[in-house]
């Protein structure tokens, strides 16, 4: 009984902790952490007292969607579906682990960022980290040398979340890729016709597309006086130039990683670089990047990436930019990356958050929103031969893309189901004809719903349809019965007709109120 009483008197004076925290406003995860310590001294006590304990949160880099918001990603998807599909894409799809080995040292120094399982079969797993190496994995597992393929999925990161700029530890990917031995750069130029179609699609103003390859890169490194050993280091530090400024990045390559201040400040001067196939043309006769065969190789390619991309009228999109980077070992060639806003903006603060507003909805400021490039030789390393097949992809940042589109719709009244009527009575004691009509109305392949009320008023049903932002009702009424008659109302109009072929009448007044929207 003793102990019993001292755990009610700690539970007490930590009850007082987790009050006077909350009072003070500090920080959630500081509440949280009390908030544990007062879960487990309750339940030392047991019994009744263990009730309603749970600390109702979703875990650290997650969140919930609501049906509004569940609108927004739906339609985001169906967009890039279409597009993907446009394109001549077919879609797969892999188990959301894989064998920890098929994961390890394929992301340079974000491989610290998997998740590893605990061993519940024989078997060390990892969630998977994105979804480009599980499809490497499959195309050589399955011996395919040549596929167009998109795949939409979650992926899993233990990151430090920062949910204010779209980034989180489980999220979705949508990934387009092409597979196969093709001619140079055509592939590559349609994906970037892709991420330009999609991101003007989902009207999120305006927006560039930053490209660079690896070869160009690891060629200014050499020319620069980079160590061999250094190079993906290196590359890993430039790629922060678009959330760090120059001499922060520079202080990391001497300071952290030991490169001389020459070799760093002859970086700053190529990566400072922006243009396009003047660019290239203008590096191929530069006196040390021409030095180096895999650097010409990599802007010969630039040059005829932007004869393509001409081609396909997106080159007013389009940057080629020395400073990117993309920190993945595997990519081998082209990368590019999409960011909203023109090119060389900077991007506009965020704006200061809204009383009832979801701090994971900000502004512009979401960094990239689209990224990819060139994988040669990622199939390869899980081929028991050895055998390469040339990949080159994009996977688009939807999450991203849903804090800006979450936030522009918060004013506005989004549809969250898709109903065209709701089949309506006038008196009471109609349920029965209610229910056979809506289910007239289903077989027909019409999105129909009735409320689940015997005899629900008909003011009550049809502010259900405005608030729901259903077209049309169908009332049904003691006369209406007689005639063997439905009226159907358009619910923005007002505007009513009676007919007896309820199905051809709601088709019929469906197209002339889509008529009309268009």
């Amino acid at each position: 009984m003793a102990d019993r009483a001292e755990t009610q008197e700690a539970i007490k004076v930590q009850g007082e902790v987790v009050r006077k925290l909350k009072a003070e406003k500090a920080s959630k995860d500081q509440i949280d952490v009390e908030v544990a310590k007062l879960l487990e001294l309750k339940l030392r006590l047991g019994g009744d007292d263990v009730k309603h304990q749970f600390v109702l949160k979703t875990p650290k880099g997650t969140r919930d969607y609501n049906p509004k918001q569940m609108a927004i990603r739906e339609k985001v998807f169906n967009t890039i579906v279409s597009c993907f599909k446009r394109h001549g894409a077919e879609t797969i799809d892999t188990p959301v682990f894989e064998l920890k080995e098929t994961l390890t040292g394929k992301y340079g120094e974000d491989s610290k960022l998997i998740y590893d399982l605990k061993d519940q079969g024989g078997e060390l797993l990892s969630l998977r980290y994105d979804l480009t190496v599980p499809f490497a994995r499959f195309l050589a597992m399955n011996k395919i040398s040549n596929i167009k393929r998109y795949h939409i999925a979650k992926v899993y990161r233990r990151d430090n979340p920062a949910m204010t700029r779209g980034r989180y530890r489980e999220f979705y990917q949508c990934d387009f890729d092409i597979a196969g031995h093709y001619d140079p750069m055509i592939p590559d130029a349609e994906c970037l016709r892709i991420v330009s179609e999609i991101l003007g699609e989902l009207d999120l103003g305006d927006f560039h597309i930053k490209v660079n390859d690896r070869r160009i890169l690891d060629g200014m490194f050499a020319v620069c006086g980079v160590p061999d050993d250094k190079f993906r280091t290196i590359c890993s530090t430039v790629d922060k130039l678009d959330k760090m400024c120059w001499e922060d990045v520079k202080n990391e390559m001497v300071k952290e990683k030991g490169l001389s201040e020459e070799a760093a400040d002859m970086i700053g001067q190529y990566v400072s670089m922006q243009g396009g196939m003047d660019l290239a043309v203008r590096l191929l006769e530069d006196p040390k990047m021409s030095q180096s065969k895999q650097a010409c190789a990599g802007l010969s390619d630039m040059k005829q990436l932007f004869s393509y991309l001409e081609l396909f009228q997106v080159t007013d999109k389009v940057v080629f930019d020395l400073s990117l980077a993309r920190g993945l070992d595997y990519y081998t060639g082209v990368i590019y990356e999409a960011m909203l806003g023109p090119a060389g903006a900077t991007p506009p603060p965020p704006p200061p958050p809204q009383a009832g507003a979801p701090k994971a909805e900000e502004s512009l400021s979401v960094g990239s929103v689209a990224g990819g490039g060139r994988y040669d030789g990622l199939v390869g390393m899980f081929d028991p031969k050895g055998r390469a097949v040339p990949c080159v992809g994009v996977s688009i940042g939807v999450e991203r893309i849903f804090s800006i589109l979450e936030q522009k719709a918060e004013a506005e009244k989004v549809r969250t189901t898709e109903v065209q009527v709701l089949v309506a009575s006038a008196q009471k004691n109609l349920l029965e004809e209610r229910l056979r009509l809506v289910t007239e109305l289903w077989n027909a392949g019409i999105k129909a719903e009735s409320m689940f009320k015997k005899n629900p008023k008909l003011l009550s049903q049809l502010q259900h349809c405005e608030e729901s932002g259903i077209p049309l009702v169908a009332i049904l009424g003691e006369q209406e019965l007689k005639n063997g008659m439905v009226k159907l109302r358009t619910v923005a109009t007002r505007e009513e007709v009676r007919d007896s072929c309820v199905c051809v009448c709601v088709c019929n007044s469906l197209i002339a109120i889509k008529s009309r929207q268009c």
